[in-house]
């Protein structure tokens, strides 16, 4: 079967529903385009807040321990080379290719080359993963399941075999990049596609899952969703695992087969993009950024707006709100150059910039 065709049965009978998700976000994409009006600053601000959120969400799906706030002090004051462990290790390596996506992303190519070079670049810092980034595995990587203890109960799917790796891997591309240029099927179908089949192959022996989220965003981009650099998708991945690894399982396992379908997959990849373009949105219809703040991320910041400085204690007895989220939403409004922090350990304080 010709390259630019070997995929096509998976889209027969896509229902209505994935239609009417198309669309809605294309309908977004369009507003985003044409009605920028935020500032530099602050979409600066916003580009750094999501670097922070999803290279500590992408790493986290993969079992990574680091809190944003732990993340962001981490960035703010890396030293190569001095990381405690590997998780530093890995979310200093994302966060640095996922910057380089969101600034370069005109000027990077998509081949083979390129997603080799990615894949370095993502565990360049990482030393358990010396001897295999940037190159195809050489043995197999089914995912599996473990115990408490780590040990391996189970087998969830089985990956393309390591021989098949480099042909399978070179064809996806080859069609993702026809596809993408013919423009005969919807970019968000076709990206849809590469991710589920790129993690069907599982192409690396390691980091396969938070790359295709590396490469969500560079393919988006390519095709002029712009705003995906100041919504985190991988916030949203992380919030929905579960339902993300079943819309992924559902799917493959129909690879192969008479019916192969992405319609599960489709319906968890678009509602999740629906989500992100409908954040974005909110932020054209905006005159404040602190208007994306969930209703209770709000009741912190308007009483932190009463009074000189608080606590994080005083701030949760007197919004009722509960002392986890009260520390999310001031990591938040930190990001986003709100507010400021005074003093350490119990001492610390919080007010209005």
């Amino acid at each position: 079967m010709e390259k630019n065709s070997q995929f096509e049965p998976r889209f027969r009978n896509i229902p209505s529903e994935i239609w009417s998700k198309i669309t809605k976000i294309d309908e977004i994409k369009g507003r985003w385009t044409g009605g920028v009006n935020l500032s530099p600053q602050i979409l600066g601000r916003l580009k750094m807040s999501v670097l922070v959120t999803s290279a500590g969400a992408s790493t986290r799906i993969e079992g990574s321990k680091l809190s944003d706030e732990e993340v962001e002090k981490l960035i703010q004051g890396i030293k190569i080379g001095k990381w405690k462990n590997r998780y530093e290790q890995e979310v200093s390596g994302y966060y640095e290719l996922l910057k380089n996506v969101f600034d370069s992303w005109k000027t990077l190519s998509f081949s083979e080359s390129a997603i080799k070079h990615f894949h370095n670049e993502m565990l360049k810092y990482v030393s358990k993963d010396e001897r295999h980034k940037g190159e195809y595995k050489k043995t197999e990587n089914d995912v599996v399941m473990r115990d408490e203890k780590g040990n391996t109960i189970g087998v969830v799917f089985k990956t393309v075999p390591a021989y098949l790796t480099p042909k399978k891997t070179q064809e996806l591309i080859d069609w993702t990049k026809i596809a993408l240029e013919e423009d005969k099927i919807h970019p968000l179908i076709v990206i849809g596609n590469f991710i589920v089949e790129f993690l069907n192959i599982h192409p690396f022996q390691d980091g396969n899952g938070r790359l295709s989220r590396i490469l969500t965003n560079f393919l988006l981009l390519g095709k002029g969703y712009l705003y995906m650099p100041y919504i985190s998708h991988e916030k949203f991945i992380e919030d929905n695992k579960s339902d993300y690894y079943i819309a992924l399982r559902r799917s493959q396992k129909t690879f192969g087969k008479k019916s192969e379908s992405i319609t599960p997959w489709l319906k968890y990849f678009l509602t999740m993009l629906l989500k992100q373009s409908e954040m974005a949105i909110k932020l054209l219809e905006s005159e404040h950024v602190e208007k994306l703040l969930s209703p209770k991320q709000l009741s912190v910041w308007e009483y932190l707006q009463t009074v000189p400085e608080a606590t994080p204690g005083e701030i949760t007895k007197k919004t009722k709100v509960a002392r986890p989220t009260v520390n999310q939403a001031l990591n938040k409004l930190l990001r986003l150059k709100k507010i400021e922090k005074i003093g350490s350990g119990r001492g610390t304080r919080y007010r209005k910039l």
